[in-house]
């Protein structure tokens, strides 16, 4: 059964759910009580499966297909999630993806791709949620009104070249998170961001899954450990929950010490 819930009674809508460490959130929310909706995009079978998984340890969940960059998408998902679960506590605006080049060989259509889904997702996910949270009853289960948390990356802070539209889209979330954040504030809705840093997902498994790219990897960890999807989830239950009440605009980094300037770890 979920856990005897810091979660219990909520609602929760994590974006890019079924796989990675969407799917870890989607587990680790339910095991904390929340009804989850796991949204996916094109990997049905994927998504079916977490449901699955959930429904096996006693919790509620529903697989929800809608992509993330498209606006009536976005709507459609909110709506039939509303129409399921009767209100929405929380929004998880965890999709995203990398299409990466060299910048002389980058292609309109590349960077247009990933902003749209790494930013414009966020923000049409962001908006739709503040829209549902003013719209229904306030809760008893929450001191807030509604939770939203952002998944960012700690390249809103590292540049990465060869990479340059993802960076941009998580450099953008920072300041979207921050601005919505300062915004909605005082009608008690709170938005923060988690920033991971190199977490073993498949979306990443070439910088990790052979020895020689491990510890290469390993000397950017100052912590000395790859991070895993749990070590993310956890921190998002953390954000959703009421322990974390005083925690608005803030971006939280899941990164075992990377973004510390690990090159000077020997006097530089």
């Amino acid at each position: 059964m979920p856990d005897a819930g810091i979660l219990s009674g909520q609602k929760a809508l994590i974006t890019g759910g079924s796989t990675g460490i969407g799917a870890a959130i989607c587990c680790a929310l339910a095991r904390a009580g929340a009804a989850v909706g796991v949204n996916y995009r094109s990997n049905k079978e994927k998504a079916d499966d977490i449901v699955r998984d959930i429904c096996a340890f006693g919790g509620e969940a529903l697989a929800l297909k809608a992509d993330a960059g498209s606006e009536a998408a976005v709507r459609r998902l909110f709506k039939r999630f509303d129409q399921e679960f009767g209100r929405i506590d929380i929004v998880v605006a965890n999709a995203g993806l990398q299409n990466d080049a060299p910048v002389e060989d980058m292609t309109l259509q590349a960077w247009n791709q990933v902003l749209n889904v790494n930013l414009t997702g966020q923000f049409l996910c962001a908006r739709e949620a503040i829209r549902h949270f003013l719209a229904q009853p306030t809760s008893a289960v929450s001191k807030a009104a509604g939770k939203i948390i952002c998944m960012s990356s700690v390249h809103e802070l590292i540049p990465w070249a060869g990479h340059v539209n993802y960076a941009a889209s998580k450099g953008g979330v920072r300041l979207m998170m921050m601005s919505l954040a300062q915004e909605v504030a005082h009608r008690k809705i709170r938005i923060n961001s988690i920033a991971p840093g190199a977490i073993a997902t498949g979306i990443n498994r070439s910088a990790w899954a052979t020895p020689k790219a491990r510890k290469k990897l390993l000397e950017l960890i100052p912590y000395g450990r790859i991070g895993e999807p749990d070590d993310v989830a956890k921190v998002a239950v953390w954000l959703a929950s009421d322990d974390s009440d005083y925690v608005t605009g803030t971006t939280v980094f899941v990164d075992g010490g990377m973004c510390l300037y690990p090159g000077f770890m020997d006097n530089g």
